[in-house]
């Protein structure tokens, strides 16, 4: 049995357009304390894992490559997607690569993670379910109503329910009930547990993924075999339906770093410049004033400017969604 950290890299972090590119998504931009997301990801990681076994896409398995040679983790596998279809194809993947026994702790490569003892209690605790043959994932402990997460509605480390993203009103009551805890995204299960749960559940995904992966040539998945995978979450596949799944109640910090709200919560904390009304500008050191706004983030790049209200964070992917149609020059 050997520990994996299966590490998705693939996202585009539409969310913090016009930071995070496609040719350069959140995960490689180095403005985490000079290190990039991805690299914080793999370096932390690293304690509880002997292999460490990436899942990205054509866009950018060079950056990939790039900063796990700066990190200095030189023996890794790799599974290159020339067409992404989302995590539970991608988890597939990874898991044909090992064997049955081999248990996959999976992370996204673009969250910021405070690595401590609470960290290490969490995933230890992870690890020892899966090796039961348990399915786990982690729910943090809400620090406030949050509507760019996905809930757990949990009874110690039974899962009851899997929540969407939900309006104010709802996570103000998530919160308020105190058996609700943020979806993390993160999870540790065997290979071959994985599978079979994929295969009852989804069995179009499992064939298809089968099918891609022992085509592929090298670890590069076609693009042809890839788009004939039904594009499902993870957590839609699996998670809302086996009945092994177990949950960690967690309480380390965490940020997916999905929106320039979090962005601006680390920097804040960082005791990157504000003005007297809570403005920011992210990009550049040009004088900047801002007269009649309050929480306002200015962000400039040399080829766009980006201008928002904290509060409408989310709203940053109809950027996204509009300029991949119109000027798709600039993602």
């Amino acid at each position: 049995m050997s520990i994996y950290n299966v590490i998705l890299s693939g996202g585009v972090g539409s969310r913090l357009w016009p930071l995070s590119r496609k040719s350069r998504p959140k995960q490689y931009l180095q403005i985490f304390g000079g290190a990039t997301l991805f690299q914080k990801t793999v370096i932390r990681n690293s304690k509880f894992c002997e292999k460490v076994l990436i899942v990205g896409n054509r866009d950018n398995f060079l950056l990939s490559q790039s900063d796990l040679s700066k990190s200095e983790i030189f023996e890794y596998k790799e599974i290159i997607e020339a067409c992404p279809r989302n995590t539970a194809a991608a988890i597939a993947f990874a898991a044909f690569s090992l064997k049955e026994d081999d248990i996959m702790f999976v992370t996204p490569s673009d969250h910021l993670i405070e690595s401590d003892k609470e960290y290490e209690i969490s995933v230890n605790r992870a690890l020892e379910l899966a090796k039961q043959g348990y399915i786990v994932t982690f729910g943090l402990k809400p620090s406030k109503p949050e509507i760019g997460y996905g809930y757990i509605e949990f009874e110690g480390d039974e899962v009851l329910s899997f929540r969407e993203k939900p309006n104010l009103e709802t996570a103000k009551s998530f919160v308020k009930n105190g058996n609700f805890l943020w979806n993390s995204g993160m999870f540790c299960l065997k290979a071959g547990v994985y599978l079979e749960e994929l295969k009852k559940y989804e069995p179009l995904i499992f064939e298809k993924s089968k099918y891609a992966y022992e085509k592929a040539q090298n670890g590069n998945i076609d693009y042809e075999d890839s788009f004939a995978i039904p594009s499902i979450s993870v957590d839609y596949a699996v998670m809302e339906k086996t009945d092994k799944i177990k949950v960690v109640e967690s309480h380390f910090e965490w940020s997916d770093m999905g929106s320039f709200e979090s962005i601006y919560d680390y920097f804040e904390k960082q005791g990157y410049l504000k003005d007297e009304n809570g403005n920011m500008v992210i990009g550049t050191h040009i004088h900047t004033e801002f007269i009649g706004f309050s929480n306002t983030i200015l962000i400039y790049t040399k080829d766009a400017i980006l201008v928002l209200n904290k509060e409408n964070a989310q709203d940053v992917k109809k950027v996204y969604e509009k300029l991949e149609k119109l000027r798709p020059e600039l993602i």
